[in-house]
């Protein structure tokens, strides 16, 4: 019986180490990282910030991509592309 009591006591231990280990980010919470990140860094800075070193590629693009955009004011109160604004600059006389 005590070495029962033994061997359960040592497995919970060991899970609740387990699930105390396991205190990485979600996916989800690399990527808002990310994008913060992005919104923070200097003006004309071109470097991958290291918040984003995880993010998928295609994922970095299009958070880069989004960023380009909200940084030139090309999107409108909800964050939707803003096409006459992208254009307007396109056909204005100089």
């Amino acid at each position: 019986m005590r070495r029962t009591t033994t061997i359960l006591l040592a497995t919970l231990l060991l899970a609740g180490a387990a699930v105390g280990c396991s205190s990485e980010k979600s996916y989800d919470e690399v990527v808002a990282d990310c994008t913060q990140a992005l919104k923070d860094r200097a003006d004309g800075d071109k470097a991958k910030p290291d918040a984003c070193e995880d993010v998928k590629k295609d994922d970095y693009t299009a958070l880069l991509m989004s960023q380009v955009l909200d940084d030139n004011g090309w999107t409108d109160e909800n964050g939707d592309v803003d096409m006459g604004k992208i254009l307007e600059d396109s056909t204005s006389t100089p």
